[in-house]
């Protein structure tokens, strides 16, 4: 079954105080192309969450995200009050006693003094905590490969039709590749004709028209398409479908189905190989977003 490296995930988990979000993106890129943002308590198991990231979702540019968000009580950094008190006390004596003027915001210049705001210990990542972020991370893993699997159903589906479409329009082919030959036949006879005095021999004209007509024959152009065409059916039948396998099978029609194009002589025929190419377009524009 094919997936597309389009997806999303999102994920929140609460710890005490703390609420945990997790989000991940992902969009079409020949590689893994991680980009992540880590709140700075979780920056110590980076490597541990860009591992089980990339053995997730293997291909893709994927944004990954996570954060906490906390009650702006818990937040509050202490004040030194008795420290406070004692600054506010030295500044009122040396302006009393220098003449110098008290300061207009005693706010401002009293907690700007040192060590007024007291400095909190530094928060360390306990196990639970950690046990906690792993579970949002792969409750946003869970989702995004969902959405991933979804987006793949809906290019599965799309393939089929435009494999559908260009079997059809190899089969409108042949009533135009059958007239050919009469109609090349008729042109060289005409052709001769026109020349004054010109005796050609019955024969020899078989024989050329029939080499004429060998060099323009698309029968193994349309037996190679028809296997390339079937190939990509089951590829994408496969457990795990290969983005990059299909992208090369696609090269393969287009080969074939360019081939036909020029060796086409007639207008009719050369109108089906241009919708057969349109339709492989498509093909290879989508196929850029399987996994």
């Amino acid at each position: 079954m094919i997936q597309s490296m389009t997806g999303y995930g999102k994920s929140v988990v609460i710890y005490r105080e703390k609420k945990i979000n997790v989000e991940i993106k992902s969009l079409n890129s020949k590689n893994l192309d991680l980009s992540v943002r880590i709140a700075p308590l979780y920056r110590e198991k980076e490597m541990e969450i860009r591992q089980k990231l990339a053995a997730a979702l293997t291909r893709g540019k994927v944004d990954f995200s996570i954060w906490i968000e906390k009650a702006t009580l818990v937040d509050a950094t202490p004040i030194n009050i008795a420290l406070v008190e004692n600054y506010y006390k030295q500044i009122k004596d040396i302006s009393a006693k220098t003449g110098i003027p008290e300061p207009t915001d005693w706010y401002a210049t009293l907690l700007n003094m040192p060590d007024v705001l007291l400095k909190t210990d530094i928060e360390k990542l306990e196990d639970d905590e950690w046990n906690a972020v792993c579970e949002a991370i792969d409750k946003a893993l869970v989702d995004i490969l969902e959405f991933r699997r979804q987006e793949g159903a809906a290019l599965e589906k799309k393939f089929h039709e435009k494999i559908d479409n260009i079997e059809a329009l190899l089969k409108s082919i042949e009533p135009f590749e059958e007239s050919r030959v009469p109609k090349i036949r008729e042109m060289i006879v005409k052709g001769l004709e026109q020349i004054p005095e010109v005796d050609y021999n019955q024969n020899r004209l078989e024989q050329e028209l029939i080499y004429y007509i060998g060099k323009l024959d698309i029968s193994e152009e349309k037996q190679r398409l028809t296997n390339h065409l079937k190939y990509f059916r089951e590829t994408m039948a496969e457990s795990r479908a290969n983005g990059k396998k299909l992208g090369f099978i696609a090269q393969e029609m287009g080969r074939e189905i360019n081939t036909t194009g020029s060796k086409s002589n007639q207008a009719e025929m050369q109108n089906i190989v241009v919708q057969m190419k349109d339709e492989l377009e498509q093909i290879k524009e989508q196929v850029l977003n399987a996994l």
